[in-house]
């Protein structure tokens, strides 16, 4: 099993920044891929970010590409997403997930693992 803990989230004006962090334990050595999702009310998850373990090719959802960054400190078993020029559209609440499988990983079903998700606010 492994466990995944958001945090990071809050409440921020339009054209700010948060980073947020994903804090993994348990049986991290089975996970290949990290990403990022976010729900909006009444919307459904939707992809955002992701990266591999050790630093390989990170995948971003157009709405995001060129303002969230998404790394990953192996040591740490940490994975983050720093996400500036934030818009109002960007308020959801964010979900952490592993993947067992090397994958490009922008759908939920290619992900084992979940975080319990940290709400983001962003203010016009």
């Amino acid at each position: 099993q492994v466990q995944l803990v958001e945090s990071g989230g809050g409440l921020v004006q339009a054209g700010g920044s948060l980073r947020l962090s994903c804090a993994a334990s348990g049986r991290t050595s089975s996970t290949y891929i990290m990403g990022w999702f976010r729900q909006a009310p009444g919307k459904e998850r939707e992809f955002v970010s992701r990266i591999s373990w050790g630093g390989g090719i990170a995948y971003y959802a157009d709405s995001v590409r060129g303002r969230f960054t998404i790394s990953a400190d192996n040591g740490k078993n940490t994975v983050y997403l720093q996400m500036n020029g934030l818009k109002p559209e960007d308020t959801a609440v964010y979900y952490c997930a592993a993947g067992t499988r090397l994958v490009e990983g922008r759908t939920r079903g290619q992900y084992d693992y979940w975080g319990q998700g940290t709400q983001v606010t962003v203010s016009p």
